[in-house]
């Protein structure tokens, strides 16, 4: 029975490859001379270090320009909200999302099953398997998939034939 799996993963070292740009850039940028400005990868989290919330935004700019140039959706990020940490300083944590929740892989299902197409969504962990008699059925829940969810950057993958 032909199958294929939906998923929600980033390029890690891609991701990674940005990360130490964005520091880079940090470190020449004439603007960021004397600041406490930083960014910082650990696991899936990027922290934003800054002297003010401008100084973050400018942060986040050139991170989403230096993810866009790698290929990288931009959409993988959850960006937090600001914290103050001591003094006037502050931090952003932005998470790269990872496999897709819950609540979204029933969103797949009830989209899937709104449609009337000849297939079966069942969630495997991290991952929505789509499976269906005919090959054409499956292209078409792929195609609903990324029009009823626009806002996650899901890719297809695991395709058998």
């Amino acid at each position: 029975m032909p199958s294929f799996d939906t998923v929600l993963e980033a390029d890690l070292v891609e991701v990674k490859n940005a990360v130490d740009q964005v520091a880079r850039e940090i470190g020449t940028r004439f603007d960021f001379k004397g600041t406490s400005a930083a960014i910082e990868l650990k696991d899936k989290d990027i922290t934003l270090h800054g002297d003010a919330d401008f100084q973050l935004q400018q942060i986040e700019d050139v991170l989403r320009n230096k993810l866009t140039k790698r290929n990288v959706d931009v959409r993988f990020l959850d960006i937090g909200k600001v914290e103050k940490v001591g003094g006037d300083k502050v931090k952003q944590v932005a998470k790269v999302r990872n496999g897709i929740a819950t609540e979204d892989g029933k969103k797949i299902q009830q989209a899937l099953k709104a449609s009337k197409l000849k297939v079966q969504a069942a969630i495997q962990g991290d991952a929505v398997r789509v499976s269906g008699a005919k090959r054409d059925d499956l292209q078409a829940a792929m195609a609903i998939i990324r029009t009823e969810l626009k806002d996650l950057p899901l890719s297809f993958n695991n395709f058998r034939d």
